[in-house]
């Protein structure tokens, strides 16, 4: 089970736990209410998580942007 959660940890894109560590909020739980709220709500959680994944990436994108690396 610990290599299950360790691959999809990996794998995903994030916004979990760089919501929890904003909030400082455990990020298990915020997990459990994306799943939970995509349940009853039929899915459109997912289009939220989906929508905060791309503006991390644009913003990590803009900031490796605007500070480039001379030597890579």
């Amino acid at each position: 089970m610990e290599k299950l959660k360790l691959f999809f940890e990996e794998r995903a894109f994030g916004v979990c736990s760089r919501l929890g560590e904003k909030l400082n909020f455990p990020i298990d739980s915020i997990r459990l209410f994306f799943i939970y709220t995509s349940f009853i709500t039929m899915g459109s959680p997912i289009v939220l998580y989906v929508s905060m994944a791309m503006m991390m990436k644009i913003r990590k994108y803009f900031r490796k942007m605007n500070n480039p690396v001379l030597f890579d």
